[in-house]
């Protein structure tokens, strides 16, 4: 397998992609097991149990409960621990909602800011992301989909408006990453992001913003279809 290209950056606005920290590998893992009722509502996080469990000290287990809980998966209360919960249908809807109005921005910019370097990279990004969805490789594609949303942030030329697309993305991540369970996912999301790859590559701003809004309103929907499942 081809490797992915890295998310392109605004030179001078941020540095290079960082490497998930431990924590933020801990949140993955823990958010996964919730959104696939695993650990359903209710759970108590018991961060020496969770430390003992992966192997790890106490620090990336709090860092990655506080992570959660800032997305809703779960619950904060003093002298009570943490718990697993489900953020409210409203919430998520709001989450969604400002989240479909970032990235539709940040694709409008693209359209118009990405240079020809970043273009080729953006191109050959997507192309690689069809050979992981046609060989059915989820969790490739998974990745991969984290480097195209962070390549359209950077491409905005922005670093402000990438920096809060970046911090609201964080908090949607799990949901995000859960709705790649839905059947059929995988091709559907390329479809998608085909449609926001040539409106960019075109230089359309309005047709790169239309089609990103219409994709993370399909994720969401997507995600409550798998939620629905599970």
């Amino acid at each position: 397998m081809r490797s992915v290209p890295a998310p392109l950056v605004p030179t001078g606005d941020a540095g290079p992609a960082p490497r998930a920290t431990r924590a933020e590998e801990l949140r993955f893992q823990i958010a996964d097991e919730i959104t696939r009722g695993l650990l359903p509502p209710g759970t108590t996080l018991d961060e020496t149990a969770l430390a003992a469990r992966f192997g790890v000290s106490r620090t990336p287990v709090r860092e990655a409960i506080r992570e959660l809980a800032a997305s809703g998966l779960v619950d904060t209360r003093p002298h009570r621990g943490a718990v697993v919960a489900r953020p409210s249908v409203e919430r998520l809807q709001a989450m969604f909602d400002v989240m479909a109005e970032l990235e539709a921005l940040c694709a409008g910019l693209c359209a118009l800011k990405m240079n020809p370097a970043e273009r080729r990279a953006f191109e050959a990004l997507h192309a690689e992301m069809g050979d992981l969805m046609r060989t059915g490789d989820f969790l490739g594609y998974r990745e991969a989909n984290e480097t195209f949303h962070t390549s359209i942030y950077a491409g905005s030329h922005n670093g402000y408006l990438a920096e809060i697309t970046l911090g609201t993305r964080r908090r949607l991540s799990p949901f995000r990453r859960a709705q790649f369970r839905a059947l059929g996912r995988l091709a559907l999301s390329h479809t998608e992001h085909d449609r926001v790859v040539t409106a960019i590559l075109r230089g359309d701003r309005d047709g790169a913003a239309v089609a990103m809004r219409d994709h993370i309103v399909i994720v969401h929907d997507a995600y409550e279809q798998y939620a629905q499942s599970v």
